[in-house]
């Protein structure tokens, strides 16, 4: 009885486990494909009279007191630029509301349209505030709208990567558990040297082959292709080591028996039963790939400004002053990074868990 409820505790929390992280993941995925909406400003416009300010001061109470019924900012002025100290000016205030107009996009890359989720009234005039919800950087760019724009980069080139690197794992761990032993054992050997050779800087001396000013589509389609060549070894060897052990079970000799082919046998019975502790090992390519690209635009050979990465725009951290003045606000990417890297390893370690229930039971 007592085992009966420890194995529905582990399946509840394994459950739990898989549904936050998907959440988590799903958020992350939504907030890319509408950054564009979400973003009150364009990533790329600079406004040279705020370089570097603080977060934007959203109200409801104003200087003398009296309560709002809606949000408001103040206008900013730079008062030292040597120290970067920003005044507020309370003659006026600009209310903020949901669904405001403000610079043109294309929604899902198809329909143009200038409607983004929250912004200044538009009776505010063409002097009306920005909101910079986390600050501008040393060029006068909104932070916040560009930590949502680089999400796209940072969350397509990983994960494609690491779905077409497992594929090619998977593809060549299968041929080689149903191959004849030599060439099995070929194809290990050389996924032997593939994962014995440092990942990273094999990323870096491939990147540093091609030119560094590439447009961001052919940035990304050349990291994707470096991350399939350097990451495909582990996935193959787990396959092979999967196919090898189901071929033995009772299920696949009763189907060779029956004379049902090896294709039929791989896609019908080895393949489902296989899914599984393939689709966590993939949760655990996609972190090494997300940082991997990170660490390339950090280091200025992923893609290049003025397109936003997360990388790139850790970049700014390494200022040790600027960090001190606002630590937070450099390392809103590295947050970033983290949740959506716990999100993908919540989902793996539910499945993993959810594996191992299967198996006991």
């Amino acid at each position: 009885m007592i085992e009966g409820v420890t194995g529905t505790q582990r399946l509840r929390r394994s459950n739990r486990k898989l549904r936050v992280g998907l959440c988590v993941v799903a958020a992350f995925y939504l907030i890319a494909v509408f950054a564009d909406f979400i973003a009150p400003n364009d990533y790329r416009a600079q406004s040279r009279r705020e370089p570097m300010s603080p977060p934007v001061s959203i109200r409801l109470q104003d200087r003398e007191g009296r309560w709002h019924a809606r949000p408001f900012l103040y206008r900013r002025k730079l008062s030292d630029p040597l120290r970067r100290i920003y005044e507020e000016d309370s003659s006026r205030a600009y209310t903020l509301a949901l669904f405001q107009r403000g610079y043109r996009y294309k929604l899902f890359g198809l329909l143009p349209t200038d409607i983004h989720l929250f912004g200044v009234k538009a009776d505010g005039g063409a002097d009306a505030p920005r909101v910079y919800l986390l600050g501008t950087d040393a060029l006068g760019r909104d932070r916040f709208s560009r930590l949502l724009v680089a999400s796209r980069f940072t969350l397509l080139v990983g994960p494609l990567g690491t779905i077409l690197a497992c594929l090619v794992g998977i593809v060549v761990g299968v041929v080689a558990g149903y191959a004849r032993r030599g060439t099995g054992a070929l194809l290990m050997r050389v996924a032997d040297v593939m994962m014995s050779l440092p990942t990273l800087i094999i990323i870096l001396a491939a990147r540093a082959a091609f030119p560094l000013e590439l447009p961001p589509g052919r940035a990304a389609l050349l990291l994707v292709g470096i991350f399939v060549v350097v990451g495909w070894a582990e996935t193959a060897r787990l396959a092979r080591g999967l196919v090898l052990t189901l071929k033995q079970r009772e299920y696949v000799l009763a189907a060779e028996s029956l004379g049902l082919t090896k294709t039929r046998i791989l896609f019908r019975h080895i393949l489902p039963n296989a899914a599984r502790p393939l689709v966590v090992q993939a949760t655990l390519v996609l972190p090494a790939f997300l940082l991997a690209e990170t660490s390339l635009s950090f280091l200025g050979v992923g893609v290049q400004e003025p397109e936003p990465s997360w990388g790139n725009m850790l970049a700014a951290a390494s200022d040790i002053n600027l960090l001190a003045e606002q630590p937070m606000l450099l390392l809103a990417p590295a947050v970033a990074i983290f949740v959506f890297v716990f999100g993908v390893r919540l989902v793996g370690d539910g499945l993993k868990e959810q594996g191992r229930k299967n198996i006991s039971s």
